[in-house]
């Protein structure tokens, strides 16, 4: 490994950059659409980058659409534990589901796909929520002498934390980079992701530590 941030033996995964996650998307973070700059800097200076991408089928299970009574954000237990309902967001195919028009993509060596199983929600990059179904990207990034990882996108409470905390548990050293991301603070899930993640190991920094 490089004394380079962003040099060989480390990837840089861009979580769901995507626009249902951006003001006017049908799940937007707040603010989701500022942090494309910050994220197009840390790809430009990224040796390898990895895309990740929500993309699920019609009538998905984590859609409250799809649960008589029930409204986007409660809560509901499933074959895997609880939940959270979501509205209708990032249907495979859709102008919601594309990628953030001004994020630069073509430096994307890998584009993972998740949320693909209708029953099965996928907040991580590395594994579905049923947390047994893997996506193959810990296998994709050995192969290619990855043993550090860097995450930034969106949202940092929901799909980033997952990703960080699970690439930490399969022994990548991992750093998100707190101002390349956008939260959806759900019930104070930004401040509860962040100590989880320290918690865990995983280092919190900035863009500017990283793409010098």
């Amino acid at each position: 490994m490089t004394n380079t941030p962003l040099g060989p033996g480390t990837a840089l995964l861009v979580i769901d950059v995507q626009n249902d996650f951006c003001p006017g998307g049908a799940l937007a973070v707040p603010h989701g659409d500022a942090i494309v700059p910050a994220v197009n800097k840390l790809i430009a200076a990224a040796d390898l980058v990895v895309l990740t991408q929500d993309w699920h089928p019609r009538r998905h299970g984590s859609f409250a659409s799809v649960h008589k009574g029930k409204a986007p954000f409660e809560t509901i237990e499933v074959a895997y534990g609880p939940q959270t309902l979501w509205p209708d967001h990032c249907v495979q195919g859709t102008s919601g589901a594309a990628f953030h028009e001004d994020l630069m993509t073509d430096r994307a060596a890998l584009v993972v796909r998740k949320g693909m199983r209708p029953a099965v929600d996928s907040y991580s990059a590395f594994f579905e929520n049923d947390r047994t179904t893997t996506t193959g990207l810990d296998g994709w990034l050995r192969a290619r002498a990855v043993s550090r990882v860097v995450c930034c996108g969106l949202a940092f409470d929901f799909c980033v934390a997952y990703s960080a905390l699970d690439a930490q548990g399969l022994g990548f050293g991992v750093v998100v980079a707190e101002d390349a991301c956008a939260a959806i603070d759900l019930d104070g899930s930004r401040a509860a992701q962040a100590a989880a993640m320290a918690k865990a190991g995983v280092t919190l920094t900035t863009v500017a530590s990283l793409s010098a």
